[in-house]
């Protein structure tokens, strides 16, 4: 047990005094938030603003796009980042045509357009008259669909206006509903949902899966260097392989969750920070961030951690370089992915066949079961089965682990192939 001891103290205190280990774990957090939040504020800001001419052949729809401040300034200023240059073209039957010289303006800088939008005659009147809308890049999908709903609400104001609806009545018919997605627990317990809980989700099953994925490849790193350097042939002359494998494994695991730590130590600053806000607006944080889901973070991140990384030193053991080692463990962690590929499914529906058969699979288990408690409300039995599903797959992954180890770990030279590896087993 001391030397088991002194391997896990050289492998935690050797990482955690590494200055990349101080630099990503106050980094990391920045970065995935960056890879969050921007984006989200690119796609809202329709990255930067756009200049949009719009050409009007029906002559009725000033009021979709002229600034209703200052209805005399051509180029009004639609929200914070489109500009709209708005051209009266009544009776026009030959639009396109109208259209040339403001398309020749997509290549002229002193005067450059993003987009031009065409609006026939009988948009009003024709319920199948189509627009048109051109543009300088093939996927200007976010101010197409601006401008698209801009105009149809004015067209649908002028159609019902000319049949008899009052004009002041039709804003206020035309009003759009708005949805309060609300989690209902097996209890009744009440919880808001919608696109908060996706990100929360989303958030902290990234964080479950890439410090093994980080710390795996670490530990197998370290295995092939000191199969290299030779020096684990000094360490196994003094202890059992075994011993030297689960300190290894339970020394970088240490190093994780310090790092996870960490981190959660660094949210819960910025969500007291944040919460005492959303608090004084009347937003429960609480119904977003429950204890519950730290627990559980914890319980399935060392579950999915020791899955992992048993595949890793495995690597490790069996082969001379990264090079080989990533080879062999490529196609089998793919696989083991399967539940991060899926992730949108299985979050926006928890509870069906799929999410439940690969909550409760071995492999599968910590990362698919950590998002269904995070979104909804598993059964009791669901969680203890996922959890002791996990630990026995976790000690037969030990068993095979330990015993590929004991003789890979020594063996130098070409890597072996599948039938050998089975016979490190049934021979070790």
């Amino acid at each position: 047990m001391k030397k088991l001891i002194a391997v896990f103290k050289r492998e935690y205190i050797q990482a955690v005094r590494k200055k990349m280990f101080i630099v990503m774990t106050i980094l990391l957090p920045l970065l995935m938030s960056g890879i969050i939040v921007l984006p989200g504020l690119m796609v809202s800001q329709g990255l930067g603003e756009k200049h949009v001419a719009v050409l009007d052949a029906t002559g009725k729809l000033s009021d979709a796009y002229l600034d209703k401040k200052d209805n005399q300034n051509p180029a009004a200023n639609v929200g914070s980042n489109m500009k709209i240059d708005y051209v009266d073209r009544t009776g026009d039957a030959a639009l396109e045509q109208s259209a040339k010289p403001y398309l020749a303006r997509f290549s002229d800088k002193a005067r450059l357009l993003d987009g031009v939008l065409l609006v026939p005659a009988d948009a009003v009147t024709n319920p199948d008259a189509r627009m048109k809308y051109y543009s300088r890049s093939a996927t200007d999908f976010i101010v197409e669909e601006k401008l698209s709903s801009m105009t149809n609400q004015t067209v649908h104001r002028i159609r019902l206006a000319a049949r008899g609806v009052d004009p002041n009545e039709v804003d206020r018919l035309m009003s759009t509903l708005h949805i309060d997605a609300i989690q209902l627990s097996k209890t009744g317990q009440q919880r808001k949902g919608g696109t908060a809980n996706f990100i929360v989700g989303f958030v902290l099953t990234a964080l479950l899966f890439i410090p093994s994925f980080v710390y795996g490849l670490e530990i197998m790193r370290g295995i092939i260097q000191e199969k290299t350097d030779r020096v684990v042939e000094i360490l196994v002359s003094s202890m059992t392989p075994a011993q030297l494998l689960v300190g290894k494994i339970l020394g970088v695991a240490a190093v994780g969750l310090t790092q996870i730590g960490v981190w959660f130590l660094m949210a819960a600053g910025v969500i007291a920070f944040v919460g005492a806000g959303l608090t004084f607006a009347g937003t429960n944080v609480t119904q977003f961030l429950r204890p519950s889901m730290f627990v559980y973070f914890t319980i399935f991140f060392i579950l999915g951690y020791l899955n992992f990384v048993c595949v890793y030193a495995i690597g490790g053991a069996v082969c001379n370089s990264d090079k080989e080692a990533q080879q062999l463990i490529m196609p089998i962690t793919m696989p083991m992915m399967l539940p991060w590929f899926l992730l949108g499914g299985l979050i926006t529906n928890p509870d069906s066949k799929l999410a439940v058969a690969f909550s409760l699979a071995p492999i599968f288990a910590p990362m698919t079961m950590f998002m269904r408690t995070l979104v909804a409300d598993p059964p009791m039995w669901h969680i203890v089965t996922s959890i002791l599903v996990s630990i026995a797959t976790i000690l037969i992954f030990f068993w095979i682990t330990a015993k590929i180890f004991r003789v890979g770990i020594l063996s130098y030279g070409k890597r072996p192939t599948i039938p050998e590896l089975w016979r490190w087993v049934k021979v070790a």
